[in-house]
C-alpha cells in the first residue's frame, strides 16, 4: 500500500520590509512520503521570501517534469517567478530559466551545497534571470521546532534578515546570495 502525504494547514503572516510586502496567507501543504520536515520548512521560507497575491504551489515532487514547485503566474499563463529548492543540476535550471522571466533557487544542505556549488557556478552564471541563495544550516535546523500540522508563523524580513517565529518559538535566519 501506498503512503500518503501528510497536510499540514499554515497560517502565514508576512511582513517582509525589503519589498514592502504585507500579507497573511492560508496555505495547505501536502508533504511527500519522502520530503523531510527540513524540506517542508524550506518550502514556507521561500514562500514568504516571495509572498504576493499571485504566488501558489504546484502539486509537487510527485507533479509533471515541466511545472515547478512555487511560481508565480499571470493571468496571460506566462511564469512570472519559478522558485526551486535544493542543488538543482544545470539542466534543469536552464529549462526553468527559458520558461521563467525569473527564476530562484534556495538551496540548502550544509557543506554540500557548498561542494555543489563550487561544481556548478560556472555553469550557471550565464544566466542572467536566476538567483540563488544559500539558507544556513543551523538555522533551518532551528526551523524543525516550528513544526506542526497545524501553525500560525508570523515572519519579518529586513535587510536580507528573516524572524520566523510562533506562540512560543523564535528563529533567525540570514540566506546567503552566491549569484544575483
Amino acid at each position: 500500500m501506498a503512503l500518503k502525504s501528510t497536510i499540514f494547514k499554515v497560517k502565514l503572516n508576512i511582513a517582509d520590509m525589503d519589498r514592502g510586502y504585507y500579507g497573511d496567507h492560508q496555505l495547505t501543504l501536502a508533504q511527500h512520503p519522502s520530503e523531510t520536515d527540513l524540506r517542508l520548512m524550506v518550502r514556507i521560507l521561500a514562500f514568504a521570501l516571495n509572498a504576493s497575491d499571485s504566488l501558489t504551489f504546484t502539486k509537487g515532487l510527485s507533479s509533471e517534469e515541466d511545472v515547478a514547485e512555487l511560481w508565480d503566474r499571470r493571468l496571460s499563463g506566462d511564469i512570472a517567478l519559478w522558485v526551486e529548492f535544493g542543488q538543482s543540476d544545470e539542466k534543469w535550471l536552464r529549462k526553468a530559466c527559458g520558461r521563467a522571466e525569473k527564476v530562484h533557487l534556495y538551496c540548502y544542505g550544509g557543506r554540500s551545497t557548498d561542494v555543489w556549488w563550487q561544481q556548478q557556478q560556472a555553469a550557471l552564471q550565464r544566466y542572467q534571470n536566476l538567483s540563488i541563495w544559500q539558507l544556513p544550516e543551523d538555522g533551518l535546523q532551528a526551523c524543525l521546532q516550528l513544526v506542526q500540522r497545524q501553525m500560525e508563523l508570523q515572519c519579518s524580513i529586513t535587510e536580507g534578515q528573516i524572524w520566523l517565529s510562533d506562540h512560543s518559538h523564535n528563529v533567525h535566519l540570514q540566506p546567503q546570495l552566491l549569484k544575483e
